[in-house]
């Protein structure tokens, strides 16, 4: 009988630890810019999201985040303008989704909104800096002229390949695609390998542009750390695909935390 009860004490206790050390499941969902402002550096073509096939595709998509089941979805929003995010969160749906295309709407609140979620958390730190203009100014006055055609030929590419997928994927590819491994470091070795080095030895121009990214993103990551709760075993942050890249990274070095694949997700 004591041996019955001991082993049912150690049972538990081990049911217990296991319990303790759960990891979060976290899915990085990275995405190009539905709605393409043009702002970023490299121009690309805006992929029409509010076609017939790829609003088709979308109910797929988020049918199978709300299988996923995560407890909180995080987006691209400045998080000191949550009230707004409140707001917009929950005026009309159908109307926003037939009318707005941007991946918050089609992604993110559609998804919050099958899972009967009551608001999304907005993230987004808008306060860093990136002066882009200085870095190629930099590299002209340090005559870094090896540098700029590299750092040029790298966003021709960039554009030419991106723009071929979007002609030619579908929106459920286009979304597989810049989540790829390959696609990943691709998003981090141009701030490691080109930009960091712009300016002459006592400039440090590219070596600040690289670290105010960093910053924006660690900001990010310290916010999702702090509105997840211990309660919540799966989350979703629904990022452009530059910032899930530098997120992925930290969150390789969080013991708390695994991260599910989109293409897992999707399958």
């Amino acid at each position: 009988m004591k041996k019955i009860a001991l082993l049912l004490v150690f049972t538990i206790a081990l049911t217990t630890v296991s319990a303790q050390t759960k990891k979060k499941q976290i899915l990085l969902l990275g995405t190009f810019h539905f709605e393409n402002p043009g702002l970023d550096v490299a121009q690309i073509n805006t992929f029409n999201v509010m076609s017939d096939k790829s609003q088709k595709e979308l109910e797929i998509i988020t049918d199978k985040i709300k299988k996923f089941g995560p407890n909180k979805i995080f987006v691209e929003w400045n998080y000191q303008k949550q009230d707004k995010l409140d707001k917009f969160y929950n005026r009309n749906t159908d109307s926003l989704l037939h009318k707005k295309a941007d991946e918050i709407v089609q992604l993110a609140l559609r998804s919050a909104k099958k899972l009967g979620h009551k608001k999304l958390y907005g993230i987004d730190y808008n306060d860093a800096d990136f002066p882009y203009d200085s870095l190629v100014k930099g590299m002209t006055a340090a005559n870094q002229f090896d540098l700029i055609k590299k750092n040029e030929e790298l966003m021709k590419k960039y554009e030419t390949d991106q723009n071929k997928k979007i002609a030619k994927y579908s929106l459920t590819e286009l979304l597989l695609d810049v989540n790829t491994k390959a696609a990943n470091e691709d998003n981090i070795s141009w701030y490691l390998e080109t930009a960091i080095k712009g300016g002459k030895t006592d400039n440090f121009v590219g070596a600040y542009l690289v670290s105010e990214w960093y910053r924006r993103n660690l900001y990010m990551y310290a916010l999702i750390q702090k509105l997840t709760e211990s309660k919540d075993d799966k989350i979703m942050v629904l990022l452009g695909a530059g910032h899930t890249a530098m997120i992925r990274e930290f969150v390789e070095h969080n013991s708390e935390y695994e991260i599910v694949e989109l293409a897992t997700v999707l399958k």
